[in-house]
């Protein structure tokens, strides 16, 4: 079937297979950090009850070389794609990055690790190939607009199939032309809503990404037939997903320059809930050290620019997964206990003492604001707090609180187990294939059996 030109497809496909992030010190530096910190969300994650109940149900027992995070079973790569997807993202510990509005690494880092396992490459060649898959979700963020995630669909999957598999065509050195068919057979699989904010198909929203971007990858280099214009074709990509919304040219303009990895770069989660509730969340602590007490609270009112809280979808939550998306119990939790840990957020009833907080806590936006942009400086929360002696308490935080170096998080989320204690410094230092070959086999050890 002949198609006509489809010339800002080529280019981002020829973006892709060309880039060498190899020489820019910054950007893989940065994606070694990343990468530390995702595993240590993937390695928590893989020691969860559904996370066993995914990698039953996917058939992790099928045959196949490739890694599950925390488990000395192999498999195949797909369903190994999918199952680390869905560990890194479980726990909504896991990096953000503002052009996506979403979650890059949990979906891309799983394809390549899959792929690792199938061919030999180095470990300086897997993350350059991370850094252009991020590339590719980034740009593809900026250029769909807003409207696609504020109109209920989940970025992290719709956009992270095309990460994937513009990650795996860079690793794999594939054709421009064989990459610009691998990103349709992505894009005509992108899918993700965001009504599935605090179920389990949230995370999966992750797994399936990785694993269709994987697939997608796969498909197109064996020679299977699909659409080489999905951003150029009228009924294309945009056209669906964007509302209108889009910024074409985004997706190739000053590509790499810098890479997004470096600018605006990526957040690295210090609390494991989700990232729109962390502000409130430091200020919770904040108040906790200053010694404001919960019994002295007659009400407590968030104040948001337009949009800032479309993710945070729980106003009143029942388990600790819902909690994730409950600035209400978020703020209550760190407030109360001073931190806010694992434990917060697992599928036990939530506490009725820090309920009992969070059912007197509103939500209200300032409408003179400029409504949330894909700029994490145009965050802000303002706390509003009315105590029962009628003092009034106020508090405003900007932007988006994060970790620079997530050592001490993977100490914490891998229990300081001694089997992985390893992991950081050779993420930090690996550049060859038997670096990438320590690494997998690392990884491959069981953790599933200290599960609740």
């Amino acid at each position: 079937m002949t198609t006509t030109a489809a010339p800002l497809t080529h280019a981002f496909a020829e973006a892709i297979v060309v880039s060498d992030p190899t020489t820019d010190a910054a950007a893989m530096e940065a994606a070694r950090t990343a990468i530390v910190d995702f595993l240590a969300c993937t390695i928590a994650g893989a020691a969860g009850r559904t996370t066993a109940v995914l990698a039953d149900a996917v058939g992790a027992n099928l045959p196949g070389e490739a890694i599950l995070v925390g488990a000395k079973r192999r498999t195949d790569p797909l369903v190994a794609a999918i199952v680390n997807g869905y560990a890194g993202h479980v726990l909504d510990y896991d990096d953000v990055h503002a052009s996506v509005r979403g979650h890059p690494t949990t979906v891309i880092l799983p394809a390549l690790l899959a792929l690792a396992a199938e061919r030999e490459f180095t470990a300086d060649a897997l993350v350059a190939s991370y850094v252009v898959g991020l590339e590719a979700m980034a740009r593809l963020g900026l250029s769909i607009g807003s409207k696609h995630y504020e109109n209920g669909f989940h970025a992290t999957a719709t956009l992270g199939t095309v990460g994937a598999a513009a990650a795996i065509a860079h690793l794999a050195k594939a054709s421009a032309e064989e990459t610009a068919v691998a990103l349709g057979l992505a894009a005509t699989q992108s899918s993700g809503l965001r009504l599935q904010f605090g179920y389990d198909a949230n995370p999966y929203h992750a797994g399936m990404a990785a694993r269709s971007g994987l697939l997608s990858a796969r498909l197109a280099a064996a020679g299977f037939g699909g659409a080489p214009d999905f951003l150029d074709n009228p009924v294309g990509f945009h056209s669906a997903y964007a509302f209108g919304a889009e910024h074409l040219r985004a997706v190739v303009d000053n590509w790499g320059q810098p890479w997004q990895i470096t600018s605006p770069g990526l957040t690295l989660k210090a609390y494991p809930c989700c990232t729109a509730s962390h502000p409130v969340a430091t200020l919770g602590i904040e108040l906790h050290r200053e010694g404001v007490a919960a019994d002295t609270i007659e009400s407590i009112t968030f104040t948001y620019p337009p949009g800032a809280d479309a993710a945070l979808v729980v106003t009143k939550p029942t388990n600790g997964i819902e909690a994730r998306f409950s600035p209400e119990y978020v703020f209550s939790a760190a407030l109360i206990d001073g931190a806010l840990r694992l434990d917060h957020f697992d599928d036990r009833p939530v506490q009725p003492h820090l309920m009992a907080l969070a059912s007197r806590a509103g939500r209200r936006h300032d409408e003179t604001a400029p409504r949330m942009s894909s700029d994490p400086k145009s965050r802000f929360v303002i706390l509003d707090i009315a105590l029962r002696d009628g003092s009034p308490v106020t508090r405003r935080f900007d932007g988006l609180p994060g970790l620079t170096d997530p050592t001490e998080k993977f100490r914490d989320a891998t229990a300081g187990n001694p089997a992985f204690a390893d992991i950081p410094s050779l993420v930090r230092s690996m550049s060859s294939a038997a670096d990438l070959h320590r690494l997998l086999a690392l990884l491959g050890q069981d953790v599933i059996q200290n599960a609740d």
